[in-house]
């Protein structure tokens, strides 16, 4: 007796479940909702890790100059210069060699010296030209003072014993160049800060960007999702922990190419870094430690913040 086509069907299946290995239902897992690599993580690595770079390489540049114009600001404070001129038939030397002697029994004055002759004729060369006789010209004489670091002198003191000297003397207490050096300072400061809070926002939009696109994507199942009964929070925490997770680790790798570019700068630059306008020390490369806990956060942050929103337009 011949079988119809449905038993021979329903013998073939059970042949083909006969040969199946049994399902283990201990080891078996459902699929996670955000898988944890993403064929668009490349990208958004560089990305990020790009921006992440140049953060740590301007908080490096800012750091350096901060240090230079401290260095010059200490050298300043701890040095005055006076221009002394000869008067009543006195030599421009003597009267430098006076205006000295009187300088140094000043209370704050380390020391005060006469420089001379040539130096203070290289000085005014720029402005005279290439004179090649400067002998008949009135060339005022320098006279360099070093103050005390505890306790300097000031401009009034110094201006008192010279003219208690019956000297001809002007005194430069460097406090104008001490003003536009601070000035600088407080705007390379300000302007880096800038830069860094401008990345920042690009980083959190190139993570909002993702975001989106990563909701945009699963959108059938967070509708499913909502049906089970899932919170809005708990679906944008998963986003929140996938875009920190990828922004920890191109943060990680921008600050290390930063490091490294700063090592280089400072091997090539010697002792004073890249030139003495910008010198880096090696204690400076710890400042990108932060960088990626900085752009995790960040990361988080514009993640939650862009998926609570378009979740709740679902």
């Amino acid at each position: 007796m011949s079988r119809t086509p449905q038993a021979q069907t329903r013998t073939q299946t059970r042949k083909v479940r006969a040969a199946e290995p049994p399902l283990d239902v201990a080891a078996w897992r459902p699929a996670p909702f955000l898988p944890r690599s993403d064929a668009r993580d490349p990208a958004l690595i560089f990305v990020i890790a790009v921006l992440c770079f140049l953060a740590c390489l301007t908080t490096l540049f800012v750091i350096a100059g901060d240090r230079a114009a401290g260095g010059w600001a200490a050298q300043l404070t701890g040095e005055a210069t006076v221009i002394v001129r000869a008067s009543g038939g006195e030599t421009p030397d003597a009267a430098a060699a006076r205006a000295a002697e009187a300088l140094a029994g000043v209370p704050g004055v380390a020391e005060a010296r006469a420089l001379e002759r040539e130096k203070a004729y290289e000085l005014v060369r720029p402005w005279l030209g290439d004179v090649s006789d400067l002998d008949d010209l009135p060339v005022p004489r320098l006279v360099a003072v070093t103050l005390d670091r505890e306790t300097p002198a000031t401009g009034e003191q110094l201006t008192g014993a010279l003219k208690a000297q019956g000297l001809d003397a002007v005194v430069d207490d460097h406090s104008v160049w001490l003003d536009d050096i601070r000035r600088a300072a407080g705007v390379v400061r300000w302007t880096g800060a800038g830069i860094f809070l401008l990345i920042a926002v690009a980083a959190g939009a190139v993570v909002a960007f993702a975001t989106r696109a990563g909701l945009a994507a699963r959108r059938d199942v967070v509708e499913v999702l909502h049906l089970a009964g899932a919170e809005d929070g708990y679906i944008a925490r998963l986003f929140q922990l996938r875009f920190a997770g990828v922004a920890a680790v191109a943060g990680a790798v921008g600050a290390a190419g930063a490091a490294l570019l700063g090592a280089l700068l400072r091997l090539v630059g010697g002792g004073e870094g890249i030139t003495p306008a910008l010198p880096i020390a090696w204690i400076d490369l710890l400042a990108v430690l932060p960088c990626p806990l900085l752009a995790a956060g960040v990361a988080a942050v514009a993640a939650r913040l862009t998926a609570t929103r378009l979740i709740r337009d679902l």
